[in-house]
């Protein structure tokens, strides 16, 4: 550990001049604390190594916004920042649903079962048995955040999370938990009667086109069906034809086609609606 006078000369010679060196002497000093505030994390389940590794990001955010002009040391101003960066790391890595990251949600994901413990010791002293509901309805109130906030995180830190490919039972053929989710997908019946649809459509269309000139269908297949539509202009050029008369004459197509398919009245709406 540094002396004051020490500690305060290499942090004005990290934030006036950058000196790589003072930073790295003023880190290495106080990572004991860091690690020291790491091990007390390990009963949330993450690799020790881990923890330190995100206290010592910390205590380097601590050294790079530290003043020692403000005349506080820089081991009481840097334990805030390695509390919070091992509290995120966490929570981050707590489930991978995400737990929250607000004020509110950290005092609840660090003090929750704390809090209910001294709650549940305090009711057993004076005799009370409180039911779950009124156990997190006191938690909500001592820790002063919204009871459905209480609720949310009691279900989250009930238990971690397990892979869905596991199996129910010890058995070797035992069925995995992912099979007994509901297939959100199209049923088989839906699929075919789509397809059939689909077939039926088709066959109108083409038969349609059938109807239209040798003209008109390539008019529409080069300004409707390709990839890279023509202009009139272009289509008029090739066909010896005004850009006006190329209108036309793809206007008509329309309407033949859409006679053509009117036919089937009913059932084309159906299809399409």
């Amino acid at each position: 550990m540094l002396d004051a006078d020490t500690e305060i000369a290499l942090a004005r010679a990290w934030r006036d001049y950058r000196d790589e060196a003072a930073l790295h002497r003023l880190v290495t000093a106080y990572m004991r604390l860091a690690i020291s505030m790491a091990a007390k994390f390990k009963r949330y389940g993450a690799p020790m190594n881990d923890l330190i590794q995100e206290a010592g990001l910390g205590l380097m955010k601590a050294a790079d916004k530290f003043d020692p002009d403000r005349g506080v040391r820089f081991s009481t101003y840097a334990v805030w920042w390695i509390k919070a960066s091992v509290q995120d790391y966490v929570m981050r890595n707590w489930s991978l649903v995400r737990t929250g990251s607000t004020s509110a949600q950290k005092s609840l994901f660090f003090n929750m079962r704390r809090v209910q413990a001294r709650l549940e010791r305090e009711a057993t002293a004076r005799g009370d048995n409180l039911d779950h509901a009124q156990l997190l309805q006191l938690i909500a109130m001592d820790l002063g955040v919204p009871l459905r906030d209480v609720e949310m995180m009691d279900g989250r830190l009930s238990g971690s999370d397990f892979s869905l490919n596991a199996q129910q039972s010890t058995e070797d053929e035992g069925r995995e938990w992912i099979d007994t989710l509901a297939d959100e997908g199209e049923t088989t019946a839906e699929l075919v009667g789509e397809a059939h649809d689909q077939l039926q459509l088709s066959g109108w269309l083409q038969e349609a086109m059938g109807e239209l000139s040798e003209r008109e269908r390539f008019i529409l297949r080069e300004r409707k069906l390709s990839d890279d539509p023509r202009t009139l202009e272009s289509l008029g050029e090739e066909l010896s034809l005004s850009k006006e008369r190329v209108r036309q004459l793809e206007a008509g197509a329309f309407m033949k086609m859409r006679k053509s398919l009117e036919r089937h009245g009913e059932a084309l709406t159906s299809l399409l609606s």
